[in-house]
């Protein structure tokens, strides 16, 4: 099968692409490495079965290029903690257009990254694919990331009732693991483990007893594939996650990640920092996944805990520290 991967070089993409590598797919990878990094798909360049194209995909004409029986559309801008909410909103709404108008014109399948963001703060948990979303003021900037999924969401569905658009579209859960960004961009997990490794202290945003759900890469990768070759996942929304038995707060995920490097934290400190420091800024108190709808219907099951995860992603990122140092 041919495919086309957006946000290629990314922390996802890169792991996608080695996973559909190894089953023998064809793929052509699209990334302007804004956020993404060349080195991830370094192991690959060389495969007569991958194309990159590196290329901004706001830019019309791009998809031209090449044609594909599925498109991964996985490039976006998150939530905007440090900038302004101009580029989340602007980026993301131009991307998707031109990826769906490509999709309609070759008919090609498009799978969707969304975000559990899109839930907000929906006091009614856990979150299955059918709860309400529950966001806050739009004068609070944090929240144009998931207005920009929840806009896409409908965008997609309304070309599928009009255009006979195929989709399915992919809710993911706090992903982590190898090829993460090593900043907050790559999420709370990330942003710890370099502060240990470069001996800074470790700086909890709020008063940390937010909750989240983090799944290991390989059982995000393992979703996304069922959502792109599974029958069953046509027209189909999906959350992409962890159990949720494995939901922990922010400061117990820092004193975990703490534990796991005794060495190298013992005169770290956790420093709480409020969220005045980014502006008006809201976080969502608890964000907890129901997973049933894909166990039972694609037969999705995580196969690592939180701990296993945190483990092979510390010495990922060792390594990588290691490297760079």
């Amino acid at each position: 099968m041919k495919l086309i991967v957006t946000g290629v070089c990314g922390f996802i993409g890169s792991n996608l692409l080695k996973a559909l590598l190894k089953e023998g797919h064809n793929v052509v990878g699209i990334d302007n490495l804004s956020y993404g990094s060349i080195e991830n798909i370094a192991p690959f360049t060389k495969d007569e079965n991958f194309q990159f194209i590196q290329a901004d995909l706001c830019e019309k004409g791009i998809l031209d290029q090449t044609k594909a029986d599925v498109i991964i559309h996985l490039a976006s801008f998150k939530i905007p903690r440090y900038t302004n909410a101009f580029q989340t909103l602007e980026e993301n709404n131009k991307m998707l257009k031109v990826v769906i108008e490509k999709c309609i014109k070759d008919d090609s399948k498009l799978v969707f990254s969304s975000t559990s963001d899109i839930y907000g703060k929906n006091p009614d948990l856990p979150y299955h694919e059918e709860s309400n979303s529950v966001l806050g003021p739009t004068t609070v900037k944090r929240w144009a990331y998931a207005l920009s999924k929840l806009y896409a969401e409908q965008y997609i569905i309304a070309n599928h009732a009009e255009c006979n658009l195929k989709y399915t579209i992919m809710r993911f859960f706090g992903s982590y693991g190898p090829n993460q960004n090593t900043t907050w961009w790559g999420g709370p997990q990330s942003a710890f483990i370099q502060n240990i490794l470069e001996g800074k202290n470790i700086e909890v945003h709020g008063d940390g007893l937010q909750t989240r759900t983090f799944t290991y890469i390989d059982d995000t990768i393992q979703g996304i594939l069922k959502c792109i070759f599974n029958p069953k996942a046509l027209n189909e929304i999906f959350n992409i996650a962890n159990d949720a038995s494995e939901e922990i707060t922010i400061i117990d995920l820092a004193k975990t990640i703490c534990k796991l490097m005794p060495e190298s934290s013992k005169s770290i400190e956790i420093e709480m920092v409020p969220y005045q420091k980014f502006g008006k800024y809201e976080d969502v108190l608890r964000r907890v996944p129901d997973i049933k709808k894909i166990k039972t219907m694609l037969g999705f099951e995580p196969k690592y805990t939180l701990q296993e995860g945190l483990k092979r992603t510390i010495e990922w990122q060792v390594k990588k520290h290691s490297v760079i140092a």
